[in-house]
């Protein structure tokens, strides 16, 4: 059996295990799609770049001649190589030297026939990407066409990859297989064979027909139908208060909130010392409202004891004691040297020495 030393140097690195923080996540890696149309971003780019330039040499004409034209020569497909990924973009860099001879021959043989790259090259050659409507391995077309998907009012799963179902995710308003129905609060503002549009109702309505708040079929929770439309439930007129006696009521479209009184209220019906139903102790109505009552100007004196000073607070008082005064149980005392300064005393005369 192992001493128990050896016991608990064996729990240590368990033990730092759990103490470590766990892990950052990783980033989402691009996909293979994302990878390869990237790569074709920067190659068309590239040629946008370098479209202007020539051979650089000092006989233009001779070198167009001799070395082929510039805008189709191996120069100027070396230089847009060169600028598609950054020295430190390592999975980049990996996919062009896999795929450098694809490019080559796309552009040495294959440009005129297949001038887009992205189709000829991430579709058609690596079979990574799809064209736009289409989804899956066999890029099928997504719900509702390729033209058109999903109605024009959603997102088709997968749409221009190699993955996803191609079902459709619908815009807010929309809903069905093809988003091409509306949901609650929307009404179909135009639908034919080609476009369904889904606009929004009143705030009033939950289902609705049209735009105004008489166009409801059913209204919306805090409405309520009245001659035909649908109008706000004011739940602060109700016969219990929905809120606190320390709050007011504040009615809102469709609901309310409970708003805090003043400070200086006990119960209030709005907002402010002046909807106060009544004053806290040390307030008193002023002008209509709850405002401060200064008690050390009051005729008859808060502070009592002699020499004692008064300060005014909101909603109360205090008494206190002038600097330097000690507090007594009926009076502030002076300082006990002024006591002394203030009563001369006796001089005394020298005693006598003894002979």
């Amino acid at each position: 059996m192992p001493p128990p030393r050896r016991a608990a140097l064996g729990l240590l690195p368990l033990l730092l295990l759990l103490l470590l923080p766990p892990a950052p996540k990783a980033a989402n890696k691009p996909t293979p799609c994302q990878r390869c149309r990237g790569l074709v971003d920067k190659f068309n780019q590239g040629m946008v770049d370098t479209a202007k330039k020539n051979f650089g040499g000092g006989n233009t004409a001779w070198e167009e001649k001799t070395l082929s034209k510039y805008e189709f020569s191996e120069i100027r497909l070396l230089e847009i190589l060169e600028g598609l990924c950054e020295s430190s973009d390592f999975e980049c860099n990996q996919m062009l030297e896999a795929q450098e001879e694809h490019l080559e021959a796309w552009w040495l043989q294959l440009k005129n026939e297949y001038p887009d790259l992205f189709e000829w090259f991430c579709v058609k050659t690596l079979k990574v990407c799809c064209l736009p409507g289409t989804y899956g391995p066999d890029c099928l077309e997504c719900q509702g066409g390729s033209q058109r998907p999903c109605s024009g009012n959603g997102h088709c799963s997968g749409d221009g990859s190699r993955q996803g179902d191609g079902s459709c995710r619908c815009h807010a308003g929309y809903q069905g297989p093809l988003c091409a129905d509306c949901m609650d609060g929307y009404f179909s503002s135009l639908r034919n064979e080609t476009h369904s549009f889904c606009t929004a109702c009143d705030e009033s309505c939950k289902t609705c027909s049209g735009p105004t708040n008489r166009d409801c079929s059913e209204c919306e929770v805090g409405w309520v139908l009245e001659e035909d439309a649908c109008v706000d439930v004011d739940e602060c007129a109700a016969e219990t208060p929905p809120c606190s006696a320390a709050q007011f009521c504040k009615n809102v479209n469709g609901s309310y909130t409970c708003e805090e009184c003043d400070s200086s209220c006990v119960g209030c019906t709005g907002e402010g010392p002046g909807n106060c139903k009544e004053c806290i102790p040390g307030y008193s109505r002023e002008l209509g409202q709850c405002a401060d009552v200064d008690e050390c100007s009051l005729a008859e004196k808060a502070c009592v004891r002699k020499n004692e000073n008064c300060y005014n607070t909101p909603g109360s008082y205090v008494c206190v004691c002038p600097d330097g005064f000690e507090e007594a149980e009926d009076a502030c005392v002076p300082p006990a040297e002024a006591e002394v300064t203030e009563e001369e005393s006796p001089t005394q005369p020298p005693a006598h020495e003894d002979l």
